[in-house]
C-alpha cells in the first residue's frame, strides 16, 4: 500500500508541474501582464476586473497577430512621415482639433504601411498594434477618442504629445530617451514632441 501512495503522489506531482510549465510556457497572466504592461490592466478593467477573460482577450490578441513581422519604410517614406508630423505640430497651434484629427489618420497611415491590420476596424488595428507595442499605443487610443468627443485644447495637446511615442516606433525613429517603458521620466522632448536640448 506504501508503494501505491507513493506512486499516486508522483503522479499527481508530475501532474502540478507539467501544468505549471505549459501555464509559463503559454505566458500564462504573469507573461501577459509583463508583455502588455498597463495594456494588461486596462483590458482588465474593460472586463469589470475579470481577469480571466482579460487574458484570454490578450492571448487570442497574440494568437491572431504574434506572428505579424512589421515591414521596414523606405528611407523617403519615412522622411515623408516626419514631415507630415512637423506640419501637424505646427498647425496643433492654432487648430488642435484638425492637428490631432490628421494625426490620428496619420497613426493609422503608418501602421498600414508598417504591415498592421488596414485599420478597417479601429479595435482590430489597435489589438495588433498592442500585441508589438503595448507600451506606446494608449496615446494613439487617446488621439483617437479626443477626435470624437470633443476634448479641451489641453486634452487634445496631451493626446498628441502622448501620440508622438507610437509614432517614433513605427516610423522607427526611437532613441532610448524618446520611449521609455517608465512613464514617470521625463524625456528630452518638450510638450509638441520636438526636443527641448
Amino acid at each position: 500500500m506504501t508503494t501505491t501512495v507513493v506512486i499516486i503522489v508522483a503522479v499527481v506531482l508530475v501532474a502540478v508541474i507539467a501544468y505549471f510549465l505549459v501555464r509559463a510556457r503559454s505566458g500564462g497572466g504573469h507573461g501577459l501582464r509583463r508583455r502588455f504592461g498597463p495594456e494588461y490592466d486596462r483590458t482588465v478593467a474593460r472586463h469589470g476586473g475579470d481577469t480571466k477573460a482579460a487574458e484570454r482577450e490578450l492571448a487570442e490578441r497574440v494568437r491572431i497577430h504574434g506572428s505579424l513581422h512589421e515591414r521596414p519604410l523606405s528611407p523617403e517614406t519615412r522622411e515623408a512621415y516626419a514631415g507630415r508630423w512637423t506640419i501637424i505640430q505646427q498647425t496643433f497651434i492654432d487648430s488642435p482639433g484638425e492637428a490631432v484629427a490628421e494625426a490620428d489618420a496619420l497613426l493609422a497611415r503608418l501602421a498600414r504601411d508598417r504591415g498592421f491590420p488596414d485599420g478597417a476596424g479601429f479595435e482590430e488595428q489597435t489589438a495588433a498594434l498592442s500585441v508589438h507595442h503595448a507600451e506606446q499605443i494608449d496615446g494613439y487610443r487617446k488621439v483617437h477618442s479626443a477626435v470624437r468627443e470633443g476634448s479641451s485644447t489641453e486634452q487634445l495637446r496631451e493626446a498628441l504629445v502622448e501620440a508622438r511615442a507610437l509614432f517614433d516606433v513605427l516610423l522607427g525613429d526611437t532613441p532610448a530617451e524618446r520611449v521609455r517603458p517608465d512613464h514617470g521620466k521625463t524625456d528630452r522632448h518638450g510638450a509638441d514632441g520636438r526636443t527641448t536640448a
